[in-house]
């Protein structure tokens, strides 16, 4: 199970997901994000959302999104932090797509022209691609033609922290990119950048807020809360089954009650605090029970997958 002593509101860094939805809801500090990842006066015409959640049909899986705003263009803008690597970012930011702009248009619209031009970003502390750059940008092209791009609209954006290539960057960039994982005074101070301060000045708020370390500590007690219950109706289980079958077939009820409400594996993980690929195995075990689960059937197709 996940790690049972608890990160203080004061020492987390932007790369949080906590922290990083909480500074996000300020249309200032959003604005100012966007604008130095882009290298682009980015002004905004809604209040940020965070943790959005779309969903197309209840019979379908849901996406919560981090942060979704809109331009004065009415473009729209959605970002998501992402601490681990899951190991399938790169089709899970082709779901998001997808759900996104379903929830654009007004159910039968016939003219696709309607639809909002949208730039999703991706921020991580690690490279997804391996070629050491800070900025990865994907728009359609051609391939018998690579100039030729497919103008959609749509742009995909996944930020690598750790990149190489600082001389393609402004300073700013630079600066932001070292704070992400080092949220701090220091950090903040030794940068020239205008913006990076706004934002900076909001985690400072944030962190000495007694409201916001209430609503932390609630929301990793509940984490806690559920590991320790895994545990206990885990034992109780060990009695006839053995302990560490009882306590993964609680792991089992767990993810199939949140399949039931149609929560994507990366959600089930971070809710859990489980390894990714794990949560994916049992996903996959559960796949033939529909909504009906045998979670003893489920327990041996797991087992069957990690055995074979």
């Amino acid at each position: 199970m996940g790690n049972n002593v608890v990160t203080k509101l004061q020492d987390l860094n932007l790369v949080d997901k906590f922290l990083f939805d909480e500074v996000m809801e300020d249309t200032e500090s959003y604005e100012a994000l966007i604008s130095i990842l882009l290298e682009n006066e980015i002004h905004l015409l809604t209040k940020p959302e965070t943790e959005k959640e779309l969903r197309v049909s209840p019979q379908l899986r849901q996406v919560r999104l981090d942060v979704v705003s809109m331009d004065r263009s009415k473009k729209v803008y959605y970002t998501e932090m992402q601490k681990t690597d899951t190991g399938n970012l790169r089709k899970r930011s082709r779901l998001y797509q997808a759900q996104l702009d379903v929830s654009l248009l007004e159910p039968g619209t016939t003219n696709f022209n309607l639809l909002n031009n949208s730039c999703f970003i991706l921020i991580a502390p690690f490279d997804i691609f391996g070629k050491g750059l800070y900025r990865y940008t994907f728009e359609g092209t051609c391939r018998e033609c690579p100039e030729l791009r497919i103008n959609d609209g749509a742009i995909r954006i996944f930020i690598n922290t750790e990149g190489t290539n600082g001389e393609d960057f402004s300073q700013e960039f630079l600066d932001l990119m070292k704070y992400v994982t080092e949220s701090t005074d220091v950090v903040s101070q030794s940068s020239d950048s205008t913006r990076l301060k706004l934002i900076h000045k909001n985690v400072r708020k944030i962190k000495a807020s007694e409201k916001m370390g209430v609503k932390y500590m609630q929301k990793w007690e509940e984490l806690a809360y559920a590991r320790e219950e895994g545990k206990v109706e885990g034992r109780v289980e060990g009695l006839v089954e053995g302990e560490a079958k009882g306590e993964k077939i609680y792991l089992i009820k767990s993810v199939c009650k949140k399949l039931t409400k149609g929560k994507t594996v990366e959600v089930i993980a971070e809710e859990l605090e489980e390894d990714a690929e794990v949560i994916a195995e049992i996903c996959k075990a559960a796949e033939d029970s529909a909504t009906d689960y045998d979670y003893s059937q489920i327990y041996e197709k797991w087992c069957g997958f990690v055995n074979g």
